[in-house]
C-alpha cells in the first residue's frame, strides 16, 4: 500500500472511531468492529496505531476537532463568534439529538475525567480553546475568562441534562435556559 492509501485508511479509521467514541464512550470501541466498519482487517489495525490507548487518544482528539469545526460555522452576522451564536449553536436540538456528530465533551467528560493524563489533557486543551473563544466573544479582558468558564459549564451541563430527557418537552426547556 502507498503512503497515501495508508493515510486514507487511517483517516477512515479515525472518523469512524470518533463517531463511535461520541456515541458509545471510550470503552465502547471494539477494534474488530471498528476495522470491519471501515472494510479493513483487524490485523491491519496495528499498522495504523501502536495500541488501543493510542487509538482512543487519537479518536478523542478527532471527535473534539470535528465538534470545533462544526461550531465554527455558526458565527454572528459579522462573521465572528458572538456569545449569542455560540450559545444558540451549542444549545440546539440538532446538537442534542445527534451526539455522534456533536461536541464530545458532554458525552465523554465523565469517562475522560477517569482516564489517563494524556487523554485528560486532550479534552482539557479543547476546553481551554472553548473558554478563549467565549472570552473573546465577550470582549476579552476583565472578567471575561470567568464568564467564559461559567457559560461553558452551564452549557455543557445543560446539554448533558437535555440529552437525558430528549424525548420530552423538559429536554427542550433545559436547552432554552
Amino acid at each position: 500500500h502507498s503512503k497515501a492509501e495508508k493515510a486514507q485508511s487511517r483517516a477512515r479509521i479515525l472518523t469512524a472511531a470518533a463517531t463511535q467514541v461520541r456515541e458509545a464512550g471510550l470503552e465502547g470501541i471494539s477494534i474488530g468492529a471498528l476495522m470491519k466498519s471501515v472494510n479493513l482487517t483487524h490485523g491491519g489495525f496495528y499498522g495504523h496505531f501502536g495500541s488501543r490507548d493510542a487509538l482512543i487518544a487519537a479518536a478523542l482528539a478527532q471527535a473534539l476537532a470535528d465538534g470545533e469545526r462544526a461550531s465554527a460555522v455558526h458565527t454572528g452576522a459579522r462573521g465572528t463568534a458572538t456569545v449569542k451564536s455560540i450559545v444558540n449553536s451549542y444549545l440546539s436540538p440538532a446538537h442534542r439529538d445527534h451526539p455522534g456528530t456533536g461536541c464530545a465533551i458532554p458525552s465523554l467528560v465523565g469517562e475522560v475525567s477517569r482516564a489517563g493524563p494524556e487523554v485528560r489533557a486532550i479534552m482539557a486543551d479543547q476546553l481551554e480553546q472553548s473558554f478563549a473563544t467565549m472570552a473573546a466573544a465577550v470582549g476579552g479582558g476583565g472578567e471575561s475568562d470567568q464568564f467564559a468558564v461559567s457559560a461553558w459549564s452551564m452549557m455543557i451541563g445543560a446539554m448533558m441534562l437535555s440529552r437525558l430527557q430528549m424525548s420530552d418537552a423538559r429536554g427542550d426547556q433545559i436547552l432554552a435556559m
